[in-house]
């Protein structure tokens, strides 16, 4: 038996994405958004709207950040979800996390969280279906202590995923196979 579930928002895992920008005076301005995805190989979609003071920020410096948020730092991402930059222009200061600025881009890094996507702005979507912000990804960096062989280990990652049933985190780390391969052995 199945039962009826009182909401539309449902996918999980959903990515915890820390977008972050540079405000006006230069300083850093980062925001949680778990409505992120690849649109293509190359672009990233984030479901935001204007009123973000990082949306205003990207606009006006036509470039982004993403970066993937971890386990370690799930307390500051949680915290760039729940305060605005609209509101709170010590945001970034307040919480003990350290940025460069990308090589890229004109936006910051935010050292702490390990693997980030540095984009250029393509466009904003602000019609009834519209994703919201679409950047090209120019380069992407991670740190070494999750590098394996030239590779990123996304188990040393500890990435966490939004919960949208129970507003909870969840810890992604553990590999359980290959993909493109795996599901061949079905294959009749």
């Amino acid at each position: 038996m199945r039962q009826k579930l009182n909401q539309t928002e449902g996918i999980f895992p959903m990515p915890v994405l820390m977008v972050a920008t540079y405000n006006d005076d230069g300083t850093i301005n980062v925001m949680n958004a778990a409505w992120g995805t690849m649109q293509e190989r190359d672009h990233v979609a984030l479901n935001l709207t204007e009123t973000h003071k990082t949306v205003q920020n990207i606009k006006a410096r036509k470039a982004f950040t993403v970066s993937i948020a971890d386990a370690a730092h799930y307390v500051q991402a949680d915290y760039f979800g729940v305060v605005s930059g609209n509101k709170e222009p010590k945001k970034f200061e307040n919480s003990g996390l350290t940025a460069s600025k990308a090589e890229c881009v004109n936006a910051p890094i935010i050292n702490e969280f390990p693997i980030c996507l540095e984009c250029e702005f393509v466009e904003f979507q602000s019609d009834t279906y519209g994703i919201g912000v679409i950047g090209k990804v120019v380069s992407i960096t991670a740190d070494d202590h999750v590098m394996v062989n030239g590779k990123i280990d996304m188990s040393l990652v500890n990435a966490i995923a939004f919960d949208p049933y129970t507003h909870g985190y969840y810890k992604v780390s553990e590999r359980i196979g290959e993909a493109f391969r795996d599901g061949l052995q079905l294959k009749k």
